[in-house]
């Protein structure tokens, strides 16, 4: 079921697959297309899907298919790490740039030279950082935390995010500049529920993979839980159905893997859980807000209006102040409130 992506081969009767991708239907086979078509190139690459749907596999494959597949394939999460520790990772230091910096590093663009640096969930990088990526991606060069000297590098970029960037640019959270240059070569990867007729296929991926390892012969998997695994939602995608794969081969005494093997949501005898991108309603998240806050406050308490409105009041006067870099002019006629006043809420909420 599996192939190395520079050698792709045809199992079975399967459509050609890259190492630990999974699927024949029609929008993987336009993922392997498109894969296929831009891995030559040294443009920047931006692949955008939820959590679980397989974009590092991708990733991995734009690097092992191009003119670079010699080079180092460099990961960074983005997300894991705060901003001056991601600043440091990126880029580097030298000697003394901070109190723990005791010696210099290398790094991760500078480690990636001559190969792809992959930028996974760089929706988390810092807006100040945001700067100094920019630079990288035009000028491909940079300078270490700490240090002025100048450092070139030759290495592709590959980023990867589970939120739409235009919804964090709206939100002043990301760079518009830098979504532009990063979105040169858009890849969309599907989720799993869109895909139903690949669950067959990544069931059966799954199995031989983790039967392997237990070193037993691989069971079968019964008609009616094929049927559950077919039905069910999965929030998590690829990575979701992966896990419950392999607990159910762990569970499994005999040569079957029968539906209660699998976990009880899964079977429709829970609430199934919804994937938290799926709720966006205005309407239905105040509600939310309101019950919550109800909830947390003692039966006695009188303030229940300024207990909750405050909070969000709090929350929109912090966003709007940020997207307008705190102008506070700026934001003030974006809330359409006077500028005093506005002033006198950042004092009061401890904005400053």
């Amino acid at each position: 079921m599996v192939a190395s992506p520079t050698a792709p081969a045809q199992t079975d009767g399967q459509p050609s697959m890259f190492e630990g991708c999974v699927g024949a239907s029609d929008v993987m086979q336009a993922v392997y297309r498109m894969t296929r078509q831009v891995a030559p190139s040294s443009a920047t690459v931006l692949l955008t899907g939820e959590t679980g749907t397989g974009k590092e596999l991708i990733a991995r494959a734009l690097h092992e298919l191009s003119g670079r597949a010699t080079g180092p394939f460099v990961r960074v999460n983005c997300g894991a790490l705060s901003e001056s520790l991601l600043e440091s990772e990126l880029f580097g230091h030298v000697k003394g740039a901070f109190t723990s910096a005791h010696e210099n590093r290398t790094g991760r663009f500078e480690a990636a030279h001559g190969g792809t640096v992959f930028l996974d969930e760089v929706n988390s990088v810092s807006y100040k950082l945001q700067v100094k990526l920019l630079r990288v991606l035009q000028e491909q060069e940079f300078e270490r935390v700490g240090d002025s000297r100048t450092i070139r590098v030759d290495c592709r970029v590959v980023a990867a995010t589970n939120r739409d960037l235009l919804d964090e640019i709206e939100a002043g959270r990301f760079r518009e500049d830098l979504y532009y240059r990063l979105n040169v070569l858009p890849i969309d990867l599907p989720p799993l529920r869109e895909r139903v007729e690949d669950v067959p296929l990544l069931a059966d991926y799954f199995i031989g993979r983790y039967s392997e390892a237990d070193g037993r012969t691989p069971p079968v998997i019964s008609p009616e839980a094929l049927k559950l695994l077919m039905e069910y939602a999965w929030p998590g995608n690829v990575r979701e159905l992966q896990n419950y794969m392999e607990r159910a081969i762990v569970l499994c005494e005999g040569d079957k893997l029968m539906p209660e093997l699998f976990p009880r949501h899964v079977r429709g005898l829970a609430p199934a859980r919804l994937h938290r991108q799926a709720v966006k309603d205005p309407g239905m998240l105040c509600t939310e807000l309101v019950e919550l806050g109800m909830q947390r406050a003692s039966d006695e308490a009188t303030d229940m209006h300024e207990q909750i409105v405050s909070l969000v009041e709090r929350e929109l006067i912090k966003q709007v102040l940020h997207s307008c870099r705190g102008v506070q002019t700026k934001a003030a006629t974006r809330l359409g409130i006077n500028r005093n006043t506005l002033h006198k809420k950042i004092t009061d909420y401890g904005l400053e």
